[in-house]
């Protein structure tokens, strides 16, 4: 991944910041793809549940809508109360991981234009 620029830098083309977002929604979507794979195969050994509402309870849990199969064992409501705090901070890292680019860019917009005053 690039390095941002500095302060006393120019402002990044248009096309380094596309690449940048594009990576970082890239970065997103793989760190999604191995928490829902987490979940999946824990509510599946863990719950025990199906693959297919393994699946659907950790795409669930992990967009924030909450559980849909009842768990019945200790061990896969242990899973499932961790799982969810982990989704929790997924979630807002996620958020980060996206919008870096975008503000980056907005604050370094906005330090330029405050040099181009002084």
């Amino acid at each position: 991944m690039a390095r941002y620029e500095r302060k006393n830098e120019a402002l990044a083309s248009t096309t380094v910041y596309v690449r940048r977002l594009a990576w970082s929604i890239i970065l997103s979507l793989s760190l999604l793809a191995t928490c829902l794979l987490i979940g999946t195969v824990g509510y599946r050994y863990l719950a025990p549940a199906d693959w297919i509402d393994a699946l659907h309870n950790a795409s669930m849990i992990l967009s924030g809508m909450g559980p849909v199969i009842e768990v019945k064992t200790t061990v896969g409501k242990l899973f499932s109360s961790f799982y969810a705090l982990f989704s929790g901070v997924v979630f807002i890292t996620n958020i980060g991981i996206i919008l870096a680019p975008a503000i980056h860019r907005l604050f370094h917009a906005l330090h330029v234009e405050d040099n181009d005053k002084a």
